[in-house]
């Protein structure tokens, strides 16, 4: 393994429960800094509530020198469910993705809606956390905070956790993170070995400093994970990122179609970063299609996916008022 990939792995990997939430609100209040979270949502009327709920009893509601967690905002990328009826009942502000930057037309992605949400928010550091958690715990915010808050040269921080694959009848331990471990991991390792100690290359819980975010492209779609990572090290080396082991997470599992198209996104986020950096100036290949297969009675039909391979400018780049509208 890359030297720089083990020291990252020895010095820059830490537990939750390393991190006490009276000496972050200490550190936080010390240095004059406010703190985001943004849930991305799509359709997650089932689990967003819980998060929201134990955010606010946890880390906000109180006396405001105790507050950990300044501003809590669901992003609703354009659910057809309750899930921002759910969210705003728990206590978050809730803004749809058509109203933030709305001279710049939205299109669907997990990506395009974190870009937003940086937008949407103003704290110093944001902390994104995915909205269909099952097994959600204010631990996590608090672990994904302290490495930040602890050192002034680390700039993201990941989360680190064990992926059980929950079926109906059983559970795979450590049998999610399939996309992770076929695609994410061995691009890494192939084009950076340095990053080859991040565990969960593609986790959805991290936190960043806003000064970083705004400096860097969001790939709309799924790729946003892997991009903000490989960028981050682009900008500030390794050095500047750390991980937290957050324990075991339990969300909701795609099928494997999902996560073909999952991996195409990827694939496309990583393949214009690999010619940048053999100074080929490459891009996403936005407009690609995937082709998948299903049998039906008269055999095999197949569908035919678009790759999204648009990428949001650097915030910083963008004109105009961020404010929501």
């Amino acid at each position: 393994m890359d030297a720089r990939a083990i020291e990252l792995l020895a010095d820059r990997t830490s537990q939750a429960h390393d991190w006490e939430l009276v000496d972050l609100v200490q550190t936080k209040a010390s240095h004059n800094q406010r703190v985001s979270v943004v849930l991305p949502a799509l359709n997650e009327e089932a689990t967003v509530g819980t998060i929201v709920r134990q955010i606010r009893r946890e880390l906000m509601d109180g006396c405001t020198d105790d507050r950990l967690v300044d501003e809590l905002v669901v992003l609703d990328s354009g659910s057809t469910d309750r899930t921002a009826s759910v969210a705003a009942e728990a206590g978050a502000t809730v803004i749809h993705r058509d109203d933030v930057l709305a001279h710049i037309p939205a299109v669907t992605g997990k990506g395009e809606a974190m870009w937003r949400g940086l937008a949407a928010t103003t704290g110093d550091v944001v902390v994104f956390i995915d909205a269909d958690i099952r097994s959600f715990s204010s631990s996590y915010i608090i672990g994904l905070l302290g490495p930040l808050f602890d050192d002034p040269q680390i700039q993201l921080v990941k989360a680190v956790y064990e992926r059980p694959l929950v079926g109906d009848r059983h559970t795979v331990a450590a049998g999610g993170g399939r996309v992770t471990e076929l695609v994410a991991r061995p691009l890494i390792n192939l084009n950076w070995p340095q990053l080859a100690g991040v565990i969960q290359p593609l986790a959805g819980e991290y936190a960043a400093r806003r000064s970083l975010l705004v400096q860097l492209p969001f790939p709309c779609g799924y790729g946003v994970d892997f991009g903000l990572l490989v960028d981050t090290e682009a900008h500030y080396g390794v050095r500047a990122i750390a991980q937290v082991d957050l324990g075991v997470r339990v969300h909701r599992h795609h099928d494997t179609a999902r996560l073909g198209r999952m991996a195409a996104e990827i694939m496309s986020t990583a393949t214009a970063r690999i010619a940048n950096s053999h100074g080929r100036g490459g891009q996403p290949q936005s407009g690609a299609a995937l082709t998948q297969f299903e049998r039906d009675p008269n055999g095999y039909r197949a569908t035919e996916f678009v790759v999204t391979g648009l990428e949001r400018p650097p915030l910083s780049a963008v004109s105009g008022d961020l404010a929501v509208d």
